[in-house]
């Protein structure tokens, strides 16, 4: 699964006015709402489902990055939002260290496959130390717009 089939690339956020674990959430959610990618009126039971499940088991994997995600029946298709972060987040990861790149992820309740796929993908490229470092130093949405093509463009340059 390509990046673009899975991004919304209206919901990039280059500075993350947050550096809490739950607004941060509740801005990226707020993001795909206003791209018109969540269905009308889910926005704040799908902040709530993601939270939940952020307080279940931290999303966040590591070496700088969280991947907070939920099924959801209010999508038909998967959409991710992206937002950074330079002062960093305590998402309680596996490394105890801050995460300054957040990949929010909603799926479809019903196609457990295609939230599979895209985690996969979004793991893919994330296990990359140069594609998490061109990440971290994008400046604006056109440059993460631009690392995320470029990611699905060229998948073993990174």
């Amino acid at each position: 699964m390509k990046f673009s089939n899975i991004f919304c690339f209206d919901a990039l956020v280059p500075a993350l006015a947050s550096a809490e674990r739950d607004a941060v959430i509740r801005e990226l959610v707020t993001a795909l709402d206003k791209a018109g990618k969540l269905g009308k009126g889910h926005r704040e039971e799908i902040i709530k489902a993601v939270v939940k499940r952020e307080n279940e088991a931290s999303t966040g994997m590591g070496k700088g990055i969280a991947v907070p995600h939920v099924k959801h029946p209010a999508v038909k298709k998967v959409v991710a939002a992206l937002g950074l972060c330079g002062r960093g987040i305590n998402f309680a990861s596996l490394d105890k260290q801050d995460v300054h790149s957040v990949i929010l992820l909603v799926s479809p309740a019903d196609d457990p496959d295609q939230h599979l796929r895209a985690m996969e993908a979004i793991f893919r490229h994330l296990q990359a130390e140069k594609f998490r470092k061109f990440l971290r130093q994008c400046q604006s949405s056109e440059q993460i717009a631009d690392l995320l093509r470029e990611a699905d463009d060229s998948p073993s340059w990174f």
